[in-house]
């Protein structure tokens, strides 16, 4: 009954249906994209070898230490918003909406890079087919896949429920074939014959390029963490889902890289631009990779179409409640949908084709890290103090040491990433910042104005 009184308080109309098992089929629905397919050869390539799947155990050490975060913040604030919601309010009381604003403008980075590596994929995957396709070639079928995606989403989009399910039940028949197929010819002294000193003064720099790309591959274990208004028991639920989701990920990857690395030397492994082709060919032939590269292409295609259409909503929100800028709050006017954030978003995308797939994975975490995971960890110690009244479900197990963890990991992600990708994510956070002044001016906010303090989650006496 209190959590009840507590929920209506802050004006919430959602059902609360949502358990342990739907959360966690949830969470690893979000995770589970294109993303092992064309991450395992970076991965074997960075590390060096087989060790590889060294980099997707430390990935869920730290996804389970930040997703302990996520689960705090996310109980004790519940519904749409998630992370400017928990920036707004930690840091309104000396920055005003300077680091929800901030967040707003990475999103729009980061959210058409994290789709720029599901076009690459899928144009990689192509080439199984088209294995002699030019630079421009290449080029040109990733900006005409981009446009189309942005085409089809230019239009009122009632839900994705459907598309979701199709791509969970299509990644899972991959994720079950490319396995399956490994295994039937494996072949131990490939998967289990490591380099010698594998363990020397390189490794822990491949580690951390590593962990860049197994953090990756787990993104989407918060997702529940935006959806407390919904949960059963969300103390209990959002981090039970999160840890859980995290775990069995991990022996889903586990399972997926050694499956794949059995099949052939891990130099060939690192070589290759569609892995789960080459496994699927090699043991059963090319009719068969073929029907699997198929199902490859069309995931990478539906997940940057969910994509988009979920991420070209952040901006319209938080326009919409004067955190950003007011043009991304305006709708279509005829088919009411956030038409210029999935304009922008979309040009982004295409932009985002034209690197690297590696250097686009550095870039995205780059510009991530700092203003969204590391300003988290920061904002739940701050709302400890600013805050102690908050009503939080759920409480963070041994505080503080899973944000000791969560932070140490970050940094070195950080300082792994790329230099190009430090550079221009930097470039893009300082635009930010310049952009995010002059809004201030104009709208009269901080610190053209004295702070608003609106402590919205407080209960009101």
């Amino acid at each position: 009954m209190q959590d009840q009184t507590r929920a209506s308080t802050r004006g919430s109309s959602f059902h609360r249906s949502i358990g342990l098992f739907t959360g966690t089929a949830i969470n690893m629905t979000q995770m589970c994209g294109i993303g092992p397919f064309i991450t395992i050869p970076i991965m074997v390539a960075t590390m060096g070898g087989p060790q590889a799947v060294i980099g997707w155990i430390v990935g869920a050490i730290l996804a389970v230490a930040d997703g302990m975060v996520w689960a705090e913040l996310g109980a004790a604030m519940p519904g749409s918003g998630g992370t400017y919601v928990y920036l707004r309010e930690a840091f309104q009381y000396r920055t005003g909406k300077l680091m929800p604003f901030l967040f707003i403008w990475t999103v729009l980075l980061t959210i058409p890079l994290l789709m720029s590596t599901g076009i690459i994929g899928m144009v990689e995957y192509l080439g199984f087919f088209f294995p002699h396709l030019s630079w421009w070639e290449v080029h040109l079928i990733s900006l005409a896949a981009t446009a189309l995606v942005t085409l089809l989403l230019y239009r009122r989009i009632e839900s994705i429920r459907v598309i979701t399910i199709a791509l969970w039940v299509i990644m899972l028949l991959s994720v079950i074939g490319v396995s399956a197929a490994g295994f039937s010819d494996f072949h131990p002294a490939y998967a289990f014959t490591y380099p010698q000193g594998m363990f020397g003064g390189k490794f822990f720099v491949g580690l951390g390029a590593g962990l860049i790309i197994g953090i990756y591959d787990y993104l989407g274990y918060f997702t529940t963490a935006y959806m407390g208004d919904e949960l059963r028991d969300p103390g209990r639920t959002m981090p039970g889902s999160i840890i859980i989701s995290v775990i069995a990920m991990m022996f889903v990857y586990l399972i997926l890289n050694i499956s794949v690395l059995g099949v052939a030397p891990w130099q060939e492994i690192a070589h290759s631009t569609s892995v789960a082709s080459l496994v699927v060919e090699h043991s059963w032939g090319h009719t068969a990779a073929a029907v699997m590269t198929l199902l490859i292409i069309v995931t990478a295609f539906a997940s940057v179409f969910a994509g988009l259409l979920g991420g070209s909503r952040v901006p319209f929100q938080a326009a919409h409640e004067k955190v950003f800028l007011s043009v991304f709050g305006k709708l279509h006017a005829k088919h009411g949908f956030p038409h210029v954030a999935l304009l922008t978003m979309g040009v982004l995308t295409a932009v985002g084709t034209f690197f690297d797939l590696t250097e686009v994975i550095n870039m995205l975490l780059a510009a991530t890290i700092i203003v969204q995971f590391i300003a988290q960890i920061a904002a739940l110690v701050v709302l400890r103090q600013r805050q102690p009244g908050l009503h939080r479900p759920y409480r963070q197990w041994l505080y503080p040491v899973p944000c000791v963890i969560a932070l140490v990991g970050w940094i070195y992600v950080y300082v792994s990433a790329s230099t190009l990708s430090l550079i221009l994510s930097g470039i893009w956070i300082v635009a930010g910042l310049v952009v995010f002044a002059i809004w201030a001016k104009v709208n009269r906010s901080w610190p053209f104005a004295p702070l608003e303090i609106r402590e919205a989650y407080l209960e009101k006496d």
